[in-house]
């Protein structure tokens, strides 16, 4: 077990700061461990429920955009019986790598709380009380915000990529075998990667605290940073075009309301200063 550090952040030499950050690491992939061990035990709900569930066209994205495509009288491909692909293994060990990987994943996915409060509880020593008070409920929003990032990739994102790339094809003599690993990736990159970037207004938060962002900052690259964005989808989407723009949008949208975060965290500073100068006037 570590030894409780009863020094101060100002009194901690750069070893005991690698030694408390040592220890910290280790209860993060500790607590990956755990939940990626329940989860190996749990490999039939894992894979077949929720892996696999954007294959079945029984899944929740699919029924409705059918539902809505007979609202409108639009013929519409998600009311099809089956999508026309099948997953393979063409590996040894592809099944088994797949079985170990996904559960490390979903270990990483399900314990991120955690692992923001493990972050936290390393950097929140360093900062000033006035700055721990005001970052309250960091966790709760950083997690929520990740977990609706998650969900938007696993409802959205992940469904219409392998509804479009499953069923997409040059010619009818070539027949669409996905690879397991090919398949999982399309998954848990669409799940990840939205739970990340939905993380922006958290980002800008504290990039804003320590003065590197502003809102006029923000204003003017906002035309560099749509070019930016739709970089980034492509990059953490996978490689077709409804896919980016899904993602695209939200980060459009959460990029908004980091200007208006920025602003408000700018003038609840001045007005902090603002009351720190009169106590300072009436001192004297």
């Amino acid at each position: 077990m570590a030894k409780k550090n009863t020094k101060s952040p100002d009194e901690m030499s750069f070893l005991d700061h690698l030694e408390e950050l040592r220890w910290h690491l280790i209860r993060s992939v500790l607590a990956i461990v755990i939940i990626a061990s329940v989860a190996l035990l749990m490999s039939d709900f894992l894979f077949d429920t929720i892996l696999f569930g954007p294959k079945s066209m029984d899944f929740p994205t699919y029924r409705f955009l059918c539902k809505m495509g007979n609202f409108v009288g639009i013929e519409s491909d998600f009311c099809a019986d089956e999508l026309p692909f099948i997953i393979q293994s063409r590996e040894m060990s592809g099944q088994f790598s797949a079985y170990i990987w996904t559960s490390i994943w979903v270990g990483f996915i399900v314990g991120f709380p955690y692992l923001l409060y493990e972050m936290w509880k390393f950097i929140s020593p360093g900062l000033h009380p006035n700055e721990r008070k005001h970052s309250r409920g960091f966790i709760f929003t950083a997690s929520l915000l990740f977990f609706t990032g998650a969900l938007f990739g696993y409802y959205l994102v992940a469904p219409l990529s392998i509804n479009f790339l499953g069923t997409f094809t040059v010619s009818s003599q070539v027949s669409n075998n996905i690879d397991l690993a090919s398949f999982i990736s399309t998954v848990r990159t669409s799940v990840v990667a939205c739970g990340l970037i939905f993380e922006l207004p958290i980002i800008v938060y504290f990039l804003t605290k320590v003065g590197l962002v502003t809102p006029e900052i923000l204003k003017k690259y906002r035309k560099i940073s749509l070019v930016v964005v739709l970089i980034i989808a492509a990059v953490v989407t996978p490689p077709d075009v409804v896919s980016q723009i899904l993602v695209a949008l939200p980060i459009l949208v959460l990029y908004q309301i980091s200007i208006y975060i920025s602003r408000r965290v700018l003038k609840n500073e001045a007005k902090r200063e603002a009351k720190l100068a009169a106590k300072r006037a009436k001192k004297s």
